[in-house]
């Protein structure tokens, strides 16, 4: 997905926490796939990059996500 409401000029951190699990972080406009275990940071445009998380079989999953609305700027 996109984030619509996100601000194109800002960047979104993504962080992945939780235990016994192995996810990955996708990519698809860049063709990247990143390893989003527990610890990984990511730091995106979530309304420019589509991104999403593949399903994950085992453990525990526990995302932070720190975001900031285009429309605050207005």
């Amino acid at each position: 997905h996109r984030d619509g409401g996100g601000s194109p000029s800002l960047f979104d951190i993504l962080v992945s926490l939780g235990r016994n699990h192995h996810a990955t972080f996708a990519l698809p406009d860049v063709q990247a796939e990143l390893d989003y275990s527990p610890g990984a940071m990511v730091y995106i445009s979530g309304r420019v990059l589509e991104h999403s998380v593949c399903p994950w079989l085992n453990g525990e999953r526990l995302v932070i996500a720190h975001f900031m609305k285009d429309a605050v700027h207005d």
